[in-house]
This record gives structure tokens, C-alpha cells and sequence, in this order.
């Protein structure tokens, strides 16, 4: 008496379906970059911290006495909004001239 059809173990094994971990998973990269933003955090924590010595700044008509770090976090800032201007201005460039293709 033979079957077409297997019965058993083997057949319950080659009935699932494979399943594979997905290449970018997302839970993961969130994962990772909210630890990497925690650590940068504490980073600027620790350098506010120890930047607390006042200098004073002077731009055009203003003259202000202020923290070290305020002053360098507020540059970095206005260094990093600018970058992103430029980028998005060229992303946006970019997108256009391949539309147009």
C-alpha cells in the first residue's frame, strides 16, 4: 500500500512556510538610534556641564556675556540648519531634473 501523499513528521515540516528575517528591520534601526541619541545626549549633558565658563560675544550692534557652550551649541546648531538647507535645496534640484527626464 503506498501513498502519493507523506504523513508524519516530514510532511508537517515541508508544509510551513519558510519565513526570513527581514534585511532593514525598522524596530531594530529604531532601536539603535535611539540609543545612539541617548549617548549623544549624555555627551552634551557632560560638555554643557563643563563649559559653564562665561565669554563674551559681540555681533554687530549686540554684546551679550553668556556660557562657552551656549555659544558653541548655538553655532553648531545654526551650522547644522544651514547644512540641511543647502541638502534639501540640492535633493529638491535633483528630483526635478530626474522628473524631467
Amino acid at each position: 500500500m503506498s501513498s502519493s501523499t507523506e504523513t508524519g513528521p516530514a510532511a508537517d515540516i515541508t508544509a510551513l512556510p519558510r519565513h526570513r528575517a527581514a534585511p532593514g528591520d525598522r524596530t531594530g534601526a529604531i532601536w539603535l538610534g535611539s540609543w545612539v541619541a541617548a549617548l549623544l545626549l549624555l555627551v552634551l549633558i557632560i560638555f554643557m556641564w563643563q563649559n559653564t565658563v562665561p565669554v563674551e560675544v559681540s555681533f554687530l550692534a549686540w554684546q551679550a556675556t553668556v556660557p562657552l557652550a551656549l555659544v558653541l551649541l548655538t553655532a553648531a546648531v545654526g551650522t547644522a540648519i544651514l547644512t540641511l538647507a543647502v541638502g534639501t535645496a540640492r535633493i529638491a534640484r535633483l528630483r526635478r531634473l530626474h522628473r524631467s527626464r
